[in-house]
């Protein structure tokens, strides 16, 4: 509920401005920063090929699942109450981080620092809405969005810099120091606001949402390892599809529930959803996999493959806002489809590069599809409130978000475990012709994908010493490539989505112009 802004308030909007553009900075850094320490963490303490997946995957997983649940908890018992427990606890955890003994513990405080980032996220944005009106909010949330393509940009070249100079323990210091700032900055001039007709939290749509995805992606992540048909992974995939079973029935009776399934009727709803989908396949999980090949396989420092992923993610600092203004010629679903169809070309030109040969090599290909994955990353978020009535749109846009934020996770686990089976295909030709071929054997075949598959090529030689590290390298390209081969049909598949659901003309608010003022109106709500 809006009151009236003292004088003072108005002075200090700046600073709750940089405190949440700077909240929203670590998060990403909190993502891209532990994908790019995971073989300098192996290498230190050790720990299996799944342990060390999940260094990436429980942040995700936690961050994704909550988005909605915190946004309800803070219209409940208050904005500012909420970013205050959210950027802590996120301050706290990633201090933990830096002195964790185990990877153990980096998964479990990893998964509390997903939970602390939903609700410092989602409380902060509300907070933004609260002090800003009209064009000036329009520009806030422009800037909050820019902050967050900042620290994708920069992420791994941070992460490499502080690996190379203090060690992984250090970048979690430094995203705890920078939210400290935030902390600082923010909290002590920000105003208390809640929703007084708030409903509180649907718990039982929460629950067997992100025991859902949980149960989900802890199965995908286990495939590669015990093999779909063991009793474990079956047994978590149908727990996982029974939960998803029980929260459609919950959503359907409840009397506010956390996501209306009545939306999912507007076929430009569902065609928005298919954007982020399709740029994490295109653009996130490569975030996170081409660091670790540039590291693991490719023999680079981590300096070095921080500098290289500068030609992947620099253009999200660009495009995005180009592409915003050429929505006056073309609809958005055409941009996006065709920004789709210019990240897949990027992909396959980087299938067709030898790394190995040159590092320069991969530049050109990283670029493009950076440029391409950022046309639709520019446009989906006004996409997303623009494409159903003006009253169902705060609803869209947390769906979106978690549809996003969520999709990252599963994107990864999916592209983590289709990686190990590809490098155990390939591991599996290699030394098919050796004589003592068995069950042993095939155990040592998975346990070297599987450090394949976090950029270990050292544990991978460990592993399976019958065959050479050139054998093993080789391997780990072919299925690498292979893998691009997938990412290049999703990622058209993608861009098929986008024109058949979006580019024809939607209603009279999703004209041209319309997307910014929605999603200011989106967060108000």
């Amino acid at each position: 509920m809006k009151t009236a802004i003292p004088h003072d308030t108005q002075r200090s909007k700046p600073l709750i401005l940089a405190a949440v553009c700077l909240a929203a900075l670590v998060l990403p850094l909190a993502f891209s920063g532990g994908a790019v320490a995971t073989p300098a963490i192996g290498r230190d303490l050790g720990g299996s090929a799944s342990a060390l997946t999940w260094i990436t995957n429980a942040f995700m997983l936690s961050f994704g699942s909550l988005l909605m649940a915190a946004g309800a908890l803070a219209d409940q018992f208050g904005r500012k109450r909420l970013f205050i427990w959210g950027l802590g606890g996120f301050i706290a955890t990633s201090l933990a981080l830096g002195c964790a003994p185990s990877v153990g513990w980096l998964d479990g405080l990893r998964a509390l620092q997903g939970v602390a980032a939903a609700a410092s996220l989602a409380s902060g944005t509300a907070a933004l809405a609260q002090e800003f009106d009209g064009h000036a909010r329009t520009r806030a949330f422009s800037m909050l969005g820019t902050s967050f393509g900042i620290g994708l940009a920069f992420g791994p070249l941070m992460a490499g810099a502080l690996i190379a100079q203090s060690g992984w323990r250090a970048i979690f210091f430094a995203i705890a120091a920078i939210g400290a700032l935030a902390f600082g900055f923010g909290v002590p001039r920000m105003r208390e606001t809640r929703d007084p007709d708030a409903s509180g939290l649907d718990w039982p749509g929460t629950l067997s949402f992100t025991g859902m995805l949980a149960l989900f992606t802890f199965a995908v992540i286990q495939a590669p390892q015990d093999g779909w048909a063991s009793p474990t992974v079956a047994g978590m995939l149908a727990a996982s599809a029974l939960l998803l079973m029980v929260f459609v029935m919950v959503e359907t009776r409840v009397a506010h529930p956390m996501l209306t399934l009545s939306l999912f009727r507007y076929p430009r709803f569902v065609g928005v959803q298919m954007l982020p989908i399709g740029t994490c396949y295109c653009y996130i999980v490569l975030i996170v996999m081409l660091p670790l090949r540039f590291v693991g396989a490719e023999g680079l420092g981590e300096m070095d493959a921080g500098l290289l992923m500068i030609a992947l993610s620099a253009p999200m600092l660009v495009v995005p806002m180009l592409v915003a203004s050429l929505t006056r010629w073309a609809s958005a679903g055409v941009l996006s489809g065709i920004g789709f169809l210019i990240a897949a070309l990027g992909l396959y030109w980087l299938s067709r590069v030898d790394m190995s040969a040159s590092r320069a090599s991969v530049i050109g290909p990283m670029l493009v599809i950076g440029v391409g994955a950022g046309m639709p990353w520019g446009l989906m978020d006004g996409l997303s409130v623009s494409v159903v009535p003006k009253e169902r749109a705060g609803m869209a846009s947390g769906i979106f978000s978690t549809t996003r934020v969520a999709g990252e996770g599963i994107a990864l686990a999916i592209v983590t475990a289709m990686l190990a089976g590809l490098a155990q295909t390939s591991l599996a030709q290699a030394v098919a012709q050796l004589p003592q071929n068995g069950p042993a054997l095939a155990a040592q075949i998975a346990e070297a994908a599987q450090r394949l598959t976090t950029g270990d090529l050292a544990q991978a030689a460990a592993s399976l010493p019958q065959i050479s590290r050139h054998e093993l390298a080789l391997s780990y390209t072919q299925a690498f490539t292979r893998l691009l081969h997938v990412l290049i049909v999703i990622t058209l598949l993608s861009a098929l989505a986008s024109f058949a659901f979006l580019s024809r003309a939607g209603s009279r608010d999703d004209r041209p112009g319309q997307p910014q003022r929605k999603v200011a109106e989106s967060v108000a709500a």
